[in-house]
């Protein structure tokens, strides 16, 4: 909290945590992403995938991050990454280090790296911890995301074929194959849309996720006491062989047979989260990881 503000959105409680939830969807929600996000992903996307053309090989973490980066920092904040020296960025980037260290407060530590880059941003309070959260946890998950997409898929054959015929069949039914995806294109991919649960579900790209207890809560003979912390462990369901199985295999049909988390969660998938905390990007990261593998599948191998 140190780190994110006490005032962002995943230390913000009831009313005003409800309030920050609908100020973020008027930017992320699905009348945004079908009408403006589409086409500027899509845009960015091609553009950066044409750009690593240029080099012998692609660090493929740092430079999704970066790409994904330039896409929100532009709605979040109209920040213009082809004018820009990329330094906004790497500041970002810095704090990954800083967000899972020891808090120690001195010079030389990852900690203290960290805070001192915040203080380079920002100094409004409630409006800025939202702005910062959201840079940073736009950028840095959905670049894992893809990231750990790819990896997957290099070493599966098959379900990179069938990941590229979907994409393929799409261009094809079009009069201009080169035209721009539509919404309902994207609302038909299904296999990648398999693909990206899939690989979620297995790279458990959010390790932990903290709760607090608002109340006493009783549960299976245990009691929590009001205002307890809570850890909770995502792998611990995704990887649970009674739920899914074979769960240490990357098997995207195996959510052919079973209906995908309805808004990005259920009791059985937390990559986002779940319940009132339900990221509140889920469906923005999901519609970046789809349009970035159309444009990689349709145009490179």
């Amino acid at each position: 909290m140190r780190i994110m503000g006490a005032d962002c959105i995943i230390a913000t409680l009831g009313t005003f945590h409800k309030h920050l939830r609908t100020l973020v969807l008027r930017l992320f929600g699905p009348e945004n992403l079908r009408m403006v996000l589409l086409h500027e992903i899509q845009q960015t996307a091609q553009a950066n995938l044409l750009s690593w053309l240029d080099h012998p090989s692609i660090e493929v973490k740092e430079a999704t991050s970066s790409m994904i980066f330039s896409i929100t920092a532009k709605r979040l904040i109209s920040y213009d990454s082809s004018s820009s020296d990329g330094k906004l960025w790497k500041q970002f980037d810095a704090f990954l280090q800083g967000l899972l260290a020891f808090p120690l407060y001195i010079p030389g530590t990852a900690f203290y790296k960290c805070m001192q880059e915040k203080k380079t941003l920002m100094n409004e309070k409630i409006a800025l911890d939202l702005l910062f959260l959201l840079l940073f946890a736009g950028f840095e998950t959905t670049s894992s995301g893809i990231t750990a997409t790819l990896k997957f898929l290099s070493s599966d054959p098959k379900a990179l074929q069938e990941l590229k015929e979907e994409q393929n069949n799409i261009r094809k039914r079009r009069a201009n194959p080169d035209s721009e995806i539509t919404w309902e294109e994207y609302k038909s991919m299904k296999f990648t849309s398999h693909v990206i649960h899939e690989a979620l579900r297995l790279a458990n790209i959010a390790p932990v996720m903290f709760r607090k207890a608002t109340d006493e809560v009783h549960i299976k003979g245990y009691t929590i006491p009001k205002g307890s912390k809570i850890m909770v462990n995502p792998s611990s369901i995704h990887l649970d062989p009674t739920i899914y199985k074979d769960p240490n295999a990357f098997n995207p049909w195996r959510w052919k047979d079973t209906t995908e988390p309805v808004g990005g969660s259920s009791k059985e998938f937390m990559a986002f989260g779940g319940g009132l905390r339900l990221c509140v990007g889920a469906d923005f990261a999901k519609l970046q990881m789809a349009i970035f593998l159309h444009c990689l599948v349709t145009k490179y191998r």
